[in-house]
């Protein structure tokens, strides 16, 4: 069977592979070099090089496609089952393993927080474990970590000054859900309204407008990002008569600007948006899990007219795959909330089912964040190596 690992291995000069011997490591950091990257002159991401000038990476749709793809290739009937499969995957897994490392070691331009290890949790990669559905309904599915995400919620709540019985929300799987999720919440709640974002917002809002079909506004900023209220002013006298979905910046993408939620309010009440006619949502994915803890910071809280907040757990938190938390007033989720009988539950969310390690994860990094939990003894089960106990760590 010609398979794409035997093209790919060809490329990187390994066209023979011998067995792994009985000590291998596969965590060991090999100071071979790289695979070379792919030369953008070659016509796949644009040339680079015209007329000896260096150019612009050029993003061409349908073209930007690394050559070292794998492609996912079926085993033949007569495919003998043999150590060299097995051998060939360790290699392309070091290689890739390497290449993580290498990477991360000149991680810049991405605020993500590097510093975690959630070994402890590996023992619970053995299950199917989905969240189906409203967190604070269970489903039919009784496979699930519901009790760590309620867990997470209940804290975030805490933390954003909203009490248990006036919330809803739900761990999400990125910034972009909880955006998707927030802005749906305010379309629910005002079907005619028009998003007022400003330019420097991520790309999610915009994106959002477009699926629900909303009418926005894009709103002028100040050269540090932050939205022009002024601006603002204007264009919601533009729209007096229609209610105004607003999302606040908690942190941009490129200049980490805050909008001044305070004046976003003043400045909706003195156009003449009384309370019941505006919703805002609060796109904290950056510093919303910083500002609560900086002493003078502005803050956000639920006390203040706001309809949503949602935040990034890979980022401030440190987790190994993007997740989020989306956090709203209960009163607001009942325009979205439907039954599904399947599930003999409840769904208000965007995705449907939630990753359990994100709550875990999330749940974890606070117990032991707060100090009020020392990290149990797992060596009997993982090694000494993996267990980050008082004893063994």
């Amino acid at each position: 069977m010609a398979g794409s690992i035997d093209v790919m291995l060809r490329e990187l000069k390994l066209e023979t592979v011998e067995s792994l011997p009985d000590d291998f490591d596969p965590t060991t950091v090999i100071n071979d070099p790289l695979p070379p990257v792919a030369d953008d002159c070659s016509g796949i991401n644009g040339e680079r090089l015209v007329k000896g000038k260096e150019q612009p990476r050029e993003i061409i749709l349908g073209r930007n496609v690394h050559t070292s793809c794998l492609e996912v290739t079926e085993p033949d009937d007569d495919d003998e089952i043999t150590g060299e499969r097995e051998a060939q995957m360790a290699s392309v897994l070091a290689r890739y393993r390497r290449s993580l490392l290498e990477r991360t070691k000149h991680h810049l331009g991405y605020p993500y927080n590097l510093d975690f290890d959630y070994g402890a949790l590996s023992q619970l990669q053995h299950f199917s474990i989905n969240n189906l559905g409203d967190p604070f309904i269970e489903s039919n599915y009784g496979v699930h970590s519901r009790q760590f995400e309620v867990g997470v919620l209940d804290w975030f709540a805490r933390l954003w000054e909203l009490e248990k019985n006036e919330y809803w929300g739900y761990i999400t799987n990125c910034g972009t859900e909880g955006n998707l999720h927030g802005i749906l919440v305010g379309r629910e709640v005002f079907p005619d309204g028009i998003l007022y974002a400003s330019c420097e917002s991520h790309y999610s809002v915009f994106k959002a407008a477009r699926m629900y079909r909303m009418d926005c506004e894009k709103i002028n900023t100040h050269i540090s990002g932050e939205i022009d209220c002024e601006d603002f002013r204007a264009k919601l006298a533009l729209h007096k008569d229609v209610p105004a979905i607003i999302n606040v910046n908690i942190g941009t993408t490129v200049k980490g600007a805050v909008d001044d939620l305070d004046l976003v309010i003043k400045t909706l009440e003195e156009t003449g948006f009384t309370h019941d006619r505006f919703y805002i949502h609060c796109d904290g994915a950056l510093f919303g899990l910083m500002m609560p803890f900086v002493k003078l910071a502005p803050k956000v809280s639920f006390k203040k007219p706001i309809g949503s907040v949602s935040v990034s757990g890979h980022k401030f938190v440190g987790c190994p795959m993007p997740c989020g938390v989306q956090i709203t007033r209960l009163q607001h989720i009942n325009a979205l909330s439907r039954n599904v009988e399947y599930l003999a539950s409840r769904d208000a969310t965007i995705m449907g089912s939630h990753d359990f390690v994100n709550e875990l994860i999330e749940k974890r990094a606070i117990w032991y964040e707060n100090g009020k939990l020392k990290s149990p003894c797992v060596a009997s089960e993982m090694g000494e190596a993996n267990c980050l106990c008082v004893l063994h760590k």
